[in-house]
């Protein structure tokens, strides 16, 4: 059994752009010592430093050369979003190498904090989840994945709500389209849950539920879903077996459980 090893959030992205790129690389190489002291047991994804996206995608080929199977996007960039394009080199290389992205949460935006912090939702239980969602639909809705239409990107914690929320933002992306309410919004190539189907894969870290397990594969198919464990934060064993009974198919439960990810991350 192999573990996926990655720079947890927020990674280096908190820091001005030198020092994050040398605090990036060094993670990298430490990352890389322990993967090769352990090659049967650890795999790794590379840390970036999104403040310098071109710095970023040569990074991102080193880390292929290092033998990293992804990169770690730890959110937001001190608030700002990687749907401006001036981030784009960043998926332009993940999809020139076929290295997929793994969109990991971090504490919400300076823009979004404030009322989950006044209740006690700022964090796992509903904040990273509310920033890492609006951070991927705001790269679907600029139409990164038109432009980049083979890369990859996983999102754990069951697609952070957005499966369930497929049906209201495709009727209501499309009429906002037609609208014409914002100038900025142009029609896409898919419903906003068309690159669900074909860009994104979820992996259910930190939701062992099968209730949840069970729509998405209904709605997304068995080849998008991948299982996950939310370690070192939410560590339960007992989370495998529980997914292990679930009512799926041998072949199905494979598939979750080991062959997707070796597909996807080229294991």
């Amino acid at each position: 059994m192999g573990f996926l090893l990655a720079l947890t959030a927020p990674g280096t992205h908190v820091f001005a752009a030198d020092e994050a790129s040398g605090l990036t690389i060094d993670a990298n190489d430490q990352l890389a010592a322990a993967c090769r002291r352990h090659p049967d047991r650890f795999i790794g994804m590379t840390a970036i430093a999104p403040q310098d996206p071109q710095w970023s995608a040569r990074e991102i080929e080193r880390g292929r050369a290092l033998g990293f199977k992804a990169v770690i996007l730890n959110g937001h960039v001190n608030s700002e979003y990687t749907d401006d394009q001036k981030y784009w080199p960043i998926f332009e290389a993940a999809e020139a190498l076929g290295t997929p992205i793994y969109l990991n949460p971090q504490g919400p935006s300076k823009g979004l904090i404030g009322p989950l912090l006044e209740r006690g939702l700022d964090g796992a239980i509903f904040g990273f989840g509310v920033d890492t969602g609006l951070h991927l639909l705001r790269l679907i809705v600029l139409g990164v994945f038109d432009r980049y239409p083979k890369l990859r990107l996983v999102v754990g914690h069951g697609g952070e709500a957005l499966p369930y929320w497929a049906y209201r933002l495709d009727y209501m992306h499309a009429a906002g389209i037609r609208s014409g309410r914002y100038d900025f919004l142009k029609p896409l190539e898919l419903p906003i849950s068309g690159y669900f189907k074909r860009n994104i894969y979820v992996t259910f870290s930190g939701v062992a539920w099968e209730p949840a397990i069970q729509f998405c594969k209904s709605t997304l198919g068995i080849d998008r879903l991948m299982y996950a464990m939310d370690y070192p934060y939410q560590y339960h064993p007992e989370e495998v077996a529980a997914q292990d009974a679930m009512a799926m198919s041998a072949q199905d439960k494979k598939a979750f459980f080991q062959t997707n990810a070796e597909k996807v991350f080229g294991l």
